[in-house]
């Protein structure tokens, strides 16, 4: 019905009513609709805006986390001989005070046995049970029908967990059955056939197979002090570093010690700077927006504390402020470089901490925080549940939410107001043709009645 009228509307009166209709009709929706699309930008620029200062923060704070991880800003180990022992550093290492020479006497080893050739490596050897003992822990190896060969016994082994590996290689005429277990003098192993197996299991028992080496602890000296391992990579030793003995040279001292990238700790400081004022911009243009993103601020301030924050235990030289960083006058912050460098000269092992906190038994995440862990902790904070970013984010999109079932309902409100409209029109249209029409009819009867008269 709606339809055929809005079809029909201004073709029985002469009048453009479907025009008229139009008008109206626009001149109610236009400005809703613009005051709705004014409103979803601004919220658009706002969710952007938090979006910009989240991406900005969460990368500020990976990248200083990524740069203490991967080792950039840690002091450097340096060896003498790199053939006889290997160096890596480990957060903690101190390299103002560190130097020492080591003495690498052995190496740790693993065990191991080698059995006869056997020619066939799937024909059968013989069932029953076996015990694989290491460091005093025994382990039952069942050899039956199910697994009775050379390749059998090997998976058998390597199934039982014991921590001793076997293989199978070929030699001259077969194949050999070769045993390893773990390095270090407590990982020795034997592998007995138990009472009531077959004869041919006895073969394959340590005592009965060939002992390529026996385990042995890596044995080794730092100034003169020695010390036993029972792996060839120690770190329990020498604080932030990693030695790995390479071979054993009995009388030969290395000289380990470190260096500090004094040049990469300066840029980093001047990367750092740059890097804040760019998130500190992004934050500044987000909270200044009016709505839920001036709540913003919060987490302005929680940032611009990071300046005077004591994040590591040094007695002079624990906060930003104590290097040559300060705040300008808009918020940003600048480096003073001459004060930089002389801190560097005075003490670069309390600027690095800053950096790349040491971490032993007394510098722990609480006492030697470092800057990327307080920053870490701001973010974490702030994009927690009903943290700073995460109630704006939630605000901000159930204000979009919102502002989307707004403007359904306002142009569901709308349609139903033109549809009236076209109604009222279609009608009135009607009505004024009708008219029309009676009026043509009385215009025909008077002129009629008047000639008429004339004849």
């Amino acid at each position: 019905m709606v339809s055929s009228i809005a079809n029909s509307l201004g073709f029985g009166s002469g009048i453009d009513t479907k025009q008229l209709v139009t008008d109206l009709s626009n001149a109610s929706r236009d400005p809703k609709i613009k005051h709705m699309a004014t409103l979803t930008q601004a919220n658009q620029t706002r969710i952007s805006a938090l979006a910009k200062a989240r991406s900005d923060l969460d990368g500020f704070a990976d990248s200083l986390s990524q740069m203490v991880s991967d080792g950039t800003l840690r002091s450097t180990p340096t060896v003498s001989d790199e053939s006889v022992l290997g160096a890596t550093s480990r957060a903690g290492l101190s390299a103002d005070s560190f130097a020492a020479t080591v003495v690498v006497n052995q190496l740790a080893r693993a065990q191991t046995n080698y059995s006869g050739v056997v020619a066939d490596r799937t024909a059968a050897i013989g069932t029953g049970t076996m015990t694989l003992s290491v460091g005093g822990v025994a382990k039952t190896i069942t050899i039956d029908a199910a697994n009775n060969s050379l390749d059998g016994l090997a998976n058998a082994i390597n199934a039982s967990g014991a921590g001793v590996t076997a293989s199978i290689i070929a030699d001259d005429g077969g194949h050999r059955l070769i045993l390893k277990g773990p390095t270090g003098a407590a990982s020795a192993f034997t592998l007995t056939a138990d009472a009531g197996a077959d004869p041919g299991l006895s073969a394959f028992g340590t005592g009965t197979m060939t002992l390529g080496q026996s385990a042995a602890n890596a044995e080794f000296t730092i100034d003169g002090v020695a010390f036993s391992r029972a792996n060839n990579i120690i770190d329990d030793v020498v604080p932030g570093m990693s030695l790995t003995l390479k071979k054993a040279a009995p009388g030969q001292p290395v000289d380990i010690g470190a260096s500090r990238p004094l040049n990469m700790i300066k840029q980093t400081v001047g990367d750092f700077v740059a890097v804040y004022n760019q998130l500190k911009q992004s934050m500044v243009a987000a909270s200044k927006l009016p709505g839920a993103t001036s709540s913003l601020r919060e987490l302005e301030r929680e940032l611009g504390g990071l300046l005077h924050k004591v994040i590591s235990s040094h007695g002079s030289i624990n906060k930003l402020s104590d290097i040559g960083i300060s705040t300008t006058k808009e918020g940003l912050l600048s480096i003073d470089n001459s004060k930089l460098d002389k801190v560097l000269a005075a003490d670069a092992g309390a600027v690095e901490a800053l950096f790349n906190p040491r971490r032993d038994a007394t510098h722990t995440e609480f006492s030697d925080p470092g800057i990327a862990f307080a920053l870490d902790a701001i973010r974490d904070k702030a994009v927690g549940a009903n943290g700073t970013m995460d109630r704006v984010s939630k605000s901000l999109q159930a204000q979009k939410e919102t502002l989307a079932d707004r403007l359904e309902a306002i142009e569901e409100r709308e349609d139903a107001y033109r549809a009236r409209l076209e109604k009222q029109y279609g009608a009135l249209d009607a009505k004024l043709a009708a008219f029309k029409a009676t009026q043509t009819y009385l215009e025909q009867q008077i002129k009629l009645w008047s000639n008429q008269g004339n004849d």
